[in-house]
């Protein structure tokens, strides 16, 4: 997620006041559960990372009834309301739609001040979230990524790193070599291989 700062208000604001106000705002703003977040720009490396994730998706997931999606778009995740970087929904979204319903996968990259909104807040949010199966969270500053699955039994997390480790997303029937979406990043390499957390 790109940098925030938070809006000053004086009551807090409710999930569907958000959504009404949002509505007029020139800016993008997220729902923290209380009050809007402003969202702020963010470095060349970051947009980059979100521009090669999203194609390698669009790639891979042609012809079939999953796309991705972001960061123009938000979720509803535990009456929260979120602007992911990336995410994967697999049922019909119509063009009009500022919200997806549903989505099955969605990445976050980690910007400098976003770490522990995008590693606790938004973790807690969308393990909330029923229909989301695997939370991706990619690292800015080297080629590495923690990823969060959905299992019968609770939550698994693993570290993903390296030029010949792949994010396995098998909710979705792909997987997307990490290397592809640091391509462009101008990162030097830092571990390899993948590591269990």
């Amino acid at each position: 997620m790109l940098g925030a700062m938070s809006v000053a208000l004086h009551t807090p604001m409710t999930l569907a006041e958000f959504l009404v106000w949002e509505e007029r705002q020139e800016l993008r703003y997220e729902f923290d559960g209380f009050a809007p977040v402003a969202m702020t720009g963010g470095t060349i490396a970051h947009d980059q990372i979100t521009f090669d994730l999203r194609t390698a998706l669009a790639a891979r997931l042609a012809g079939t009834a999953c796309r991705p999606l972001g960061p123009n778009v938000k979720i509803i995740a535990d009456g929260r309301a979120r602007y992911p970087d990336a995410m994967v929904a697999c049922h019909p979204v119509s063009a009009a739609a500022t919200v997806a319903d549903d989505p099955v996968v969605v990445f976050e990259v980690l910007s400098e001040g976003s770490s522990e909104t995008d590693l606790i807040d938004k973790n807690r949010e969308y393990r909330a979230t029923p229909s989301i199966q695997r939370y991706v969270v990619l690292q800015r500053t080297h080629k590495a990524a923690i990823v969060f699955v959905r299992r019968e039994d609770g939550w698994l997390s693993e570290i993903v790193s390296g030029n010949d480790a792949s994010l396995d997303l098998p909710e979705i029937g792909i997987a997307v070599p990490l290397q592809e979406v640091y391509a462009n990043a101008g990162l030097s390499d830092v571990g390899q291989g993948r590591l269990s957390s």
